[in-house]
């Protein structure tokens, strides 16, 4: 069975089991989420989407009844009030309680109500007999948090692997103590936001019961803080036969909307060890502001929502809980139709190889999605290139958005299970911070070792299509031809899931499906692995310059140059300005494609830098503002990649035809020349940190003619493939890496083993290869989006969409300007020292 037919519709169902509501998704999505439509959303796990049914009931309640404070006793307040109790009634009825059980204690979300326990916990921080916080290692950062509230009051943290929490007493179970009331808390997660492992909601009990680790060898009154955000999104949760005495939840995660709103549900039996040192609005029963006389609300949600809920957003989960069962029908049938997906798409990619036989994708799991009540809707991988090497998760996000799929990547706030699974230490982790790795970046690999992976996860408006889509652009930009699948793998897990589910018992849990690739040791792929031609001895000025391009407008047009002055921060002029939208966000190529219709010039003679583009007239702004033209302009701060830039306002007539050239309000910024902003990452042998104008990474960027025409020579041979789209030429495929220097001579990749060149007189050292985006896929003379070169360039790189390299220039004469590069200029490059 080949891949093609492994990902039609009746492979799907084959061990999907449920799918579907009873209705054909395709009208639920044509009805419901028409927004997304060419959109493949795969990151259900951070936010669900909306059905717009859900908006319009909800906007037609709020415009046609008159909703006031709560804390008021006039009608429309009476309205409010009771509707919000309504609403806490349904958030109840849906986890299965009722109010003589829980209480709902609104907050702005998950994170908010584990802090609220976190700081209403009655810590006791006695010596040898103080209170201890125990969290399990496969825990989101906002529970792990609560360490710092505990450190602070002197209360010890104890993390527990998942390992460990199975382990009892070895003499049965232990001694009730009712004479020890110490408090202790224990703090898990239902699901695995990493992962998608469910843990038995039995964990529960038996940490109150004191018959699991740590719980069993520790004295005292024991308390569950179960993180439910994960799980109760597309799975049922029953707080009846789960005693957990906290469960705090995020809305936005099962309805999409509305966000900014979460709850706290509390036993009431626990809510009473709950202590407040803060009173608000609304949660004191008496005070006295002339001395310390307090006394709290009787009513648990009253005690702690301080002020006035967002009772408003309250509301909306009236019509998001109408929109959710008349969709779906229960949480059931999210779980199952949900789970058929994610189960479908593991079968498939853990199976995927490349033309070799090695396999494509390593997986991140606890066992082989056996059962809805072990495993979410989750799946976390990476991708593997054909020499078992690990493709970063930057790369594989960066080709997804081309593909307009969106996936999650990094390590999810959940650095526990992200070491676990990918084995990396907590020295590791300190060394890749050194090496300028912090969470939520794009640096996915340190050494050749992932920092993170990929996640993809679904919701219940997700479709096979959805599963169909991601799984063909893994096999096109990422599998080495002809793609191929591990048959015994496919019958192994078939096998494995028909016996799980004709038993009736849940399946016991599987060795870890996470063994690891082979050859995932760090090295460095040559030119002879990606198909390319060894380099010819380093060293021989057989190279030349053939062009020279400057963007004096960030995300403009190009200006092609033959002679030009070397400034302190590169090109004299590159990118010292940019466009900033009417909130000061700077505008580029991704988000507005009509930039690169702009085709700024820069006149040196006369002082002038043009805004011309056609069928328009031409303005201009001074090179350099004496301060009269726009004097009342002061400074402001924007940001470029994440840096901070003091920059001034080119006035009113640049913004207005900006505005009208683009269609929204915008206006054009230049860098103040005497605001310094510095490379993030200095070259090897730099003496300094290199200036930077308002550029992504380095001072230029440099590609090769001859590797151009290798992406155009692969872009031919998938012409069939990208029907419809203009085949580039050389030039137009140049244009696309919107290079500063282009060089002939060299062989195709051969400079991604430079170190440093000298071009004419002057010396570069070489500061890292450009990973490129999805910016290349805009036609630079049109402004259409196409997908081509970027498919090439994954291909030709086997996964690793890097092209060109980064050069920093640090002669000292460059400073006044007398430096000059020119077209034909001889270039003598080298993998070593100067």
């Amino acid at each position: 069975m080949d891949f093609s037919h492994l990902c039609s519709f009746e492979a799907f169902q084959q061990c999907c089991g449920q799918y579907g509501y009873g209705q054909d998704l395709g009208d639920l999505l044509d009805q419901e989420f028409r927004r997304s439509k060419g959109a493949t959303y795969l990151d259900h796990a951070a936010a669900t989407q909306y059905p717009e049914s859900l908006l319009r009931n909800y906007f037609r309640d709020i415009s046609t009844n008159l909703y006031g404070n709560p804390h008021s006793h006039n009608p429309s307040s009476s309205l409010t009030h009771d509707t919000v109790e309504r609403v806490r009634d349904r958030v109840l009825q849906h986890f299965g309680t009722t109010s003589k059980e829980h209480s709902v204690i609104f907050t702005s979300g998950c994170t908010a109500a584990l802090k609220l326990v976190a700081e209403s916990f009655p810590w006791s921080s006695e010596r040898g007999a103080g209170s201890l916080f125990c969290y399990l290692t496969d825990s989101h950062t906002s529970a792990v948090g609560i360490r710092g509230l505990t450190s602070a009051l002197g209360v010890a943290a104890l993390p527990v692997s998942p390992q460990e929490l199975t382990a009892g007493p070895e003499d049965g179970a232990p001694t009730q103590d009712v004479s020890c009331q110490t408090p202790h808390l224990f703090c898990y997660p239902a699901q695995s936001n990493f992962s998608g492992r469910k843990y038995p909601l039995s964990y529960v009990r038996g940490i109150q019961a004191r018959r699991l680790y740590p719980a069993c060898d520790l004295r005292g009154r024991w308390f569950v803080l179960l993180d439910a955000a994960s799980l109760v999104s597309c799975s049922p949760l029953n707080l009846h036969d789960c005693p957990a005495d906290f469960v705090p939840i995020s809305f936005y995660k099962i309805f999409g909307f509305p966000t900014g709103l979460g709850a706290l549900l509390v036993r009431n039996d626990s809510a009473g060890i709950l202590r407040k040192s803060y009173f608000g609005g609304g949660t004191a029963a008496a005070y006295l502001s002339g001395e310390d006389y307090y006394v709290q609300a009787g009513n648990v949600s009253d005690r702690f929502e301080d002020g006035t809920v967002s009772f408003l957003d309250i509301i909306a989960l009236n019509h998001a809980f109408d929109s959710l069962y008349r969709i779906t029908g229960s949480m059931l049938h999210i779980q199952q139709h949900t789970f058929g997906l994610a189960r479908y798409t593991y079968m498939l990619l853990s199976s995927l190889c490349h033309g070799n036989g090695r396999p494509a994708a390593q997986i991140y799991a606890e066992g082989r999605f056996e059962s809805p009540s072990t495993q979410g809707a989750i799946l976390n991988f990476n991708l593997l290139d054909s020499s078992g090497q690990i493709i970063g998760y930057s790369q594989v996000d960066r080709m997804a958005s081309l593909y307009d799929i969106h996936v999650r990547t990094g390590c999810f706030c959940n650095t526990g299970a992200c070491q676990d699974f990918l084995g990396i230490s907590s020295q590791q982790m300190k060394r890749n911070l050194q090496a300028g790795h912090v969470c939520g970046d794009n640096m996915d690999l340190v050494d050749g070792q992932p920092t993170g992976s990929v996640r993809v996860s679904f919701g219940y408006m997700s479709t096979f299509e959805d599963c169909q889509r991601l799984l063909k652009f893994v096999a096109e930009c990422f599998v080495e031809k002809p793609v191929t699948v591990d048959q015994a793998r496919l019958q192994s897990l078939k096998a494995a899931w028909a016996s799980s589910e004709g038993s009736s018992e849940a399946p016991s849990p599987e060795p870890p499906d996470r063994e690891t690739p082979k050859g995932a040791e760090t090295k460095s792929a040559d030119a002879s692995q990606n198909g390319l031609r060894e380099p010819k001895s380093p060293g021989e000025a057989r190279c030349a310059l053939t062009n020279v391009y400057i963007y004096p407008i960030k995300s403009c047009g190009a200006y092609e140059v033959q002679d030009w002055p070397l400034g302190p921060r590169g090109l004299l002029y590159d990118r010292g300005w940019m466009v900033v939208n009417q909130n000061g966000v700077c505008l580029s190529q991704k988000r507005e494609t009509r930039l690169c219709l702009i085709r700024p010039q820069v006149h040196l003679a006369s002082n002038r830098l043009l805004l011309r583009a056609s069928g328009t007239d031409t303005v201009w702004v001074p090179l350099e503002d004496d301060g009269g033209l726009h004097a009342g302009s002061g400074v402001c701060h924007s940001k470029v990649c994440g840096d901070r830039v003091e920059t001034t306002d080119c006035g009113d007539e640049a913004a207005s035809w900006l505005s009208d050239f683009l269609g929204q309000p915008c206006r054009l910024i230049r860098q103040r020349p005497d605001y310094a902003r510095e490379m993030k990452k200095k070259p090897a042998e730099a003496a300094g940190s290199p200036l930077l104008s308002l550029v992504n990474e380095a001072q230029f960027l440099l590609i090769n003619r001859a590797s151009v025409e290798l992406i155009q020579d692969l872009m031919s041979s998938r012409q069939d493939s990208c029907e419809g789209e203009r085949l580039l030429d050389t030039p137009g495929v140049i244009s696309r890496f919107r290079a500063n220097l282009v060089i002939a001579g060299a062989e195709p990749f051969e400079e991604d083993n430079w170190s440093h060149l000298i071009i004419g007189s002057a010396r570069f050292l070489v500061a890292g290869r450009c990973g490129r985006c999805q910016m290349i896929g805009v036609d630079q003379d049109t402004g259409a989006k196409t997908k081509e070169p970027l498919l090439s360039l994954a291909a030709c790189r086997a996964g690793k969409v890097t092209f060109g390299v980064y050069l920093s220039h640090q002669d000292p004469e460059a400073s006044n300007g007398v430096a000059v590069l020119s077209v034909g200029s001889l270039i003598q490059a080298d993998t070593g020292d100067l």
